[in-house]
Formats: structure tokens, sequence, C-alpha cells
């Protein structure tokens, strides 16, 4: 099993502005804007090798708005001293080999996929060299690449596409497909906690036990290590569900369109700083104290 050396960052949304976005939304996004920009999209620049003199590249392919998606990540990235951002309007498989786009993700060292619809990126890139390209770099090299909203749900091996929240755990409400595979054993869920997407994800875990739920909720991310290190980021919440220990379901036996019963999840709630490792299974809670207008410093572990 390869190491990645690469960075991935899932992040649940709040900056999505692609679709599904109402007008309530809208008039809060500065807000969530001023935290992500300060935030989660500072941390991705940190954790790149060459930080603000990174080449940055946004994929605006999930969006129905990829315009003003791109326009908006250029503005933030260079609000935050990073002059090197450009954005791959990719609207189309044909777009996706693309040579010139091919090798400006060789040459970049952070790629970004926006928020949107998550169903347009498996099915644009599915068995592309463009992402064939992106995984290679992610595994033997220095490489970041980081997801929200759609871009975040896609990035698994394994990905939920649709199912109304709230007939999330009624049999064959919830489809699920192949993500881009950036990391496996797991499945994403994004607007997690605004949306109510806690049933949809209970029914991916208990459908396929093997697999770790993660649902981020907004302006809440994972910035994942070696490919098996989890550490929250952000200011929102993160639930982890675990259905290795599952006592049992009726998923197997019940009709299409009856609800489902599930016995014995476990689940975990993650905030700004917590760790978690996919191959222990194990999370550990980290200390933090406020400092001001919602930012926190963690508090070094006593030996």
């Amino acid at each position: 099993m390869i190491v990645p050396k690469g960075k991935l960052i899932i992040i649940g949304g709040a900056v999505d502005m692609g679709t599904n976005v109402s007008a309530t939304e809208h008039i809060l996004q500065p807000n969530y804007i001023k935290f992500f920009e300060r935030g989660i999209l500072k941390r991705i620049i940190l954790e790149s090798a060459r930080q603000q003199a990174s080449q940055v590249e946004v994929i605006t392919t999930a969006s129905q708005i990829p315009e003003l998606v791109g326009e908006e990540y250029i503005k933030s990235f260079t609000q935050l001293g990073v002059p090197n951002v450009n954005v791959l309007d990719i609207r189309n498989r044909e777009d996706a080999a693309n040579p010139e786009y091919l090798e400006r993700i060789r040459q970049a060292d952070v790629v970004m996929f926006s928020g949107g619809d998550q169903l347009r990126l498996s099915s644009i890139f599915g068995g592309t060299e463009f992402l064939q390209t992106l995984k290679k770099r992610y595994c033997y090299e220095h490489f970041v690449i980081a997801g929200t909203s759609a871009g975040a749900a896609a990035a698994s091996t394994n990905m939920i596409y649709r199912g109304e929240s709230n007939e999330a755990l009624v049999k064959g409400e919830v489809q699920i497909t192949a993500g881009l595979g950036f990391i496996d054993h797991v499945i994403i869920d994004t607007h997690f906690v605004q949306r109510g997407r806690i049933g949809r994800l209970f029914y991916a875990v208990a459908s396929n036990p093997g697999i770790l739920g993660i649902g981020l909720g907004e302006d809440a991310g994972l910035l994942i290590t070696e490919g098996c290190m989890m550490e929250a980021i952000g200011s929102g919440l993160t639930i982890v569900v675990d259905g290795k220990g599952m006592v049992g379901t009726n998923i197997y036996d019940v009709e299409m369109g009856a609800p489902v019963s599930i016995e014995g999840l476990k689940v975990h709630v993650m905030s700004i700083f917590d760790r978690y490792d996919l191959e222990q299974h194990r999370m550990v809670m980290k200390k933090r104290t406020k400092v001001e207008d919602g930012v926190y410093l963690q508090v070094p572990d006593k030996d």
C-alpha cells in the first residue's frame, strides 16, 4: 500500500455558490467567506510546500456558475497574498483532455475543486489522463488537493450523489457511485448539519460497514495526511460514523421504499484540532483556547 506524500483537504461547504444556494444563504455568504478565507483557505496555502508562492489551479467543473465561482476564488486567494491563481473552466470530457490543462496541473502546487454537483466531477473526470495525473502527483509528490462541497464529496472512492434528507433511511433513497478515488474506505457527505443529512450517512455506512462515514458541517474541514491521519480544521463540526462494530441491520431484508433499522453504529463528533486515525479507527481530542472572533489556538499536549 502506497502512503501518499500529498495532502488532501476536504471542506463541508458554505462557500459553494454553484447549486442549491438559497437567497438567505447568499445574504449570509460574507460571514462564511470571512472565516473561510482567514481559516481554511489560509490553511490550504500553509500546507503547500511553496505556500504563498504556490501555483493554484481552481477547478469549477461542478458549478453551474463557473465564472462567478472562479472570480471569487481568485479574489479570496489574492487577499491571502497568493498571486498565482488560475481557473480551469472544464465543462466536458473534451476539455479535460486539453493538453494545456494537463500541463497546468503538472505544474501546480495546489488544485482546488469547487462546489456544485459531484456527479459532474465523476462523469467528466472518471478514467481520464487528467484524473490519473492528479492521483499520481498526490501519491508521489508534496502536492495539495482540496475540495469543498461537491469537491469534497467526490474525493473518495465511494460517493453519495443522491438522497433526500427527510427520506434517507428508506431503502433505495440514497444513491452511491464511484468518486474520484483520492482516498479509500470512507464516504463523505457535505453541508451536513444545516441540511440534516445524518440519515443518509447512516444509510451509506449500514449498506457497507467497512467504510467510514464522514459528515462535514459548513465551514468545517479535514486535513488528511499520509492517507490516514485526519485533523479537523475550520469553525464547524465533523461527524464520523463507524460501522465496523455494527450489530445488525434489516437493509437487505426490507422492500424498496421501506424504512431501514440499524443497531450499533458508533458516532464521533470532531471539532477544530481533533484528530482521527483511519488505520486505528481512533479519535484523539485536542485542547484549545479561544483567542478572539471565533479564532482558536491549540493547547500543546503535556509530556
